[in-house]
């Protein structure tokens, strides 16, 4: 098993300053499983704790209980070494990704300092072509360049991470149809091609039933055993 949850559970404390404190629960004792190369779509209104999970799953947040286990070896807080790496997230916003500072080549050169590998611009450009992305964009800012754009990037530079599990969330909501339709074939043939396994959080049911092979809700944090999809 790639990933595995046991009693997932996660509690916001909100302080009021002077008045009543509120807990909130927003997942209750969470079960989640995912293979190697499967793509489970995790639908559910908003708050319902969708997000929540995700951060949990690639280390953003710690849960308030329960266990995470990656390649049936648990994992602790925060995520180091090859867990740290191997397990990823592409989110809703891609400019809020980036260093509004630096450029698109800057940011991109942090991941190979991440990961302690040389810098090789021939390898970096042969490596965004197919994603539509060319040298002369490199030197721009990241508010020079489209959703789509700086998405398709976000992408690329998560693959340089080498992963095998990425939180899809809601990436493609703020997109315009076409890009949307250009970053899912991408994350397809990815999964094909690498053996990815996605947990795409969506509120986008026909485009879920579409691309992922089971499906969970999750509702008042509460989570659905996952069935195929019709």
């Amino acid at each position: 098993m790639l990933i595995r949850a046991e009693n997932i559970s996660h509690t916001y404390h909100n302080h009021n300053f002077g008045f009543e404190s509120r807990d909130h629960e927003v997942l209750n004792n969470v079960d989640f499983e995912l293979e190697r190369g499967e793509i489970v779509g995790l639908l559910g209104p908003s708050g319902s704790g969708k997000s929540t999970l995700g951060q949990i799953l690639t280390g953003l947040h710690r849960p308030s209980s329960g266990k995470l286990y990656y390649n049936d070896k648990p994992l602790t807080f925060p995520f180091r070494g090859e867990p740290r790496r191997k397990i990823q997230v592409l989110f809703q916003h891609p400019e809020a990704v980036f260093n509004p500072r630096l450029t698109i080549r800057e940011s991109l050169k942090e991941v190979y300092s991440l990961c302690k590998l040389e810098f090789n611009q021939q390898i970096l450009t042969s490596m965004l072509e197919p994603f539509g992305i060319y040298p002369g964009q490199l030197d721009r800012l990241p508010a020079q360049l489209s959703g789509g754009e700086l998405q398709r990037i976000a992408l690329a530079r998560v693959l340089l991470l080498e992963p095998d599990f990425i939180v899809l969330d809601e990436p493609t909501s703020m997109l315009d149809v076409i890009s949307q339709a250009q970053i899912m074939r991408m994350l397809l043939e990815l999964r094909e091609k690498l053996g990815i396994a996605y947990l795409f959080i969506t509120h986008d049911t026909p485009l879920c039933s579409l691309v992922s092979d089971r499906i969970m809700r999750i509702e008042d944090g509460n989570l659905t055993r996952g069935y195929l999809k019709s």
